[in-house]
């Protein structure tokens, strides 16, 4: 019998409890940032009451990629090749537009053998959140530099790296992303309101998240441990989140604060920690970015967005029906039509 003493699990606005986005028991290393992150994410789609059956969750390989396991257990999930997870996220968006996708990645399956792929899904605009863990090793082969180790950062082993980072921020404003940010897995409130925007926003939404290694890179000398992060981290504003379905009532100082609409209706308060910034400035983006990279600044909070911009599904003018349910006669072309095609070849 149950007692009545004991409180019922919260609850959200479709009247399901956290544990409904809950995953498998990570097998991470203990205080991985990894870990910090899966548990925002499950709180951003717990709070916005996003049904678990419509998202679905791509990875690629890494110990990034284990993180789709641990949460939203009731979703669609696909493990692809190294890399190349952008690819199968563009073609479940094509064949289901009404998915929410949301993909984990890390600094080697990005920046490494999937930059390419990378490159290509920035300058299409598609609504997918992209969410690179970034640590700045490979995790999974022992420690090595990746693409994303700042000059002058040592290895556990003693190494010096001597390659300048890729730094996939400035990366993603320069091709076309339209909603760019970086966080650190140890900032739980800036982390929370920047995966809330995310998922609320409708294009490419990339979110760059410093999440140290502790078993290889979290080290003295490492650029991207937590000591290292919490000393040098620079913010360029405070952010709140907004969802649609809340009355929207902030204070805040005039001239100090930007209000940013979502695709969704829920809106972005930006409250800002440096004179004149403004993230809908795509220039400013990349040079404030630059600037950072002199100043050795782990500069974190939300860099450009443009809720404006069309869409890849927009500019394929996709219908809205995914094309799995489309009956034959809508997709399948008549006699006449391949005749006419085969008459133009001729």
């Amino acid at each position: 019998m149950a007692d009545p003493t004991t409180a019922a699990p919260r609850a959200n606005r479709l009247g399901l409890p956290v544990a409904e986005y809950k995953g498998l028991k990570s097998t991470l290393c203990a205080g991985c940032g990894h870990n910090a992150i899966t548990e925002r994410l499950v709180d951003a789609f717990f709070e916005l009451g996003v049904p678990p059956e419509r998202v679905v969750k791509l990875s690629g390989i890494g110990c990034s990629s284990k993180s789709t396991a641990y949460f939203l257990s009731r979703s669609h999930a696909f493990n692809s090749l190294h890399g190349r997870m952008p690819s199968i996220a563009t073609g479940a968006l094509l064949a289901n537009r009404s998915l929410l996708a949301v993909g984990v990645s890390g600094d080697g399956d990005t920046a490494s053998i999937g930059v390419g792929q990378f490159v290509h899904l920035m300058r299409r605009n598609l609504p997918f959140v992209y969410v690179v863990e970034d640590n700045g090793v490979y995790g999974l082969t022992k420690g090595q530099f990746s693409a994303t180790a700042d000059v002058g950062s040592t290895a556990k082993g003693g190494a010096v790296n001597a390659l300048p980072p890729i730094d996939t921020c400035t990366l993603a404003v320069e091709l076309g992303a339209t909603f760019v940010a970086r966080s650190f897995s140890g900032d739980k409130r800036q982390l929370s309101a920047l995966l809330k925007g995310a998922l609320a926003h409708r294009g490419t939404a990339m979110l760059d998240v410093i999440s140290p290694c502790v078993t290889f890179n979290d080290h003295e000398g490492s650029t991207k441990s937590f000591a290292y992060v919490k000393e040098h981290a620079e913010a360029l504003e405070e952010i709140s989140f907004v969802p649609a379905r809340e009355d929207i009532s902030v204070e805040y100082p005039p001239g100090s604060s930007i209000d940013i609409e979502l695709h969704d209706g829920s809106r972005l308060w930006l409250s800002k920690l440096e004179e004149g910034y403004d993230p809908r400035d795509r220039v400013r983006a990349l040079g404030r970015l630059a600037e950072a990279r002199e100043r050795g600044e782990v500069l974190t909070g939300l860099f450009y967005v443009n809720t404006h911009a069309p869409t890849f599904l927009d500019h394929l003018d996709l219908v809205d029906a995914p094309l799995a349910t489309l009956p034959e006669a809508a997709v399948r072309p008549t006699r006449e039509t391949l005749e006419a095609i085969m008459a133009g070849l001729a």
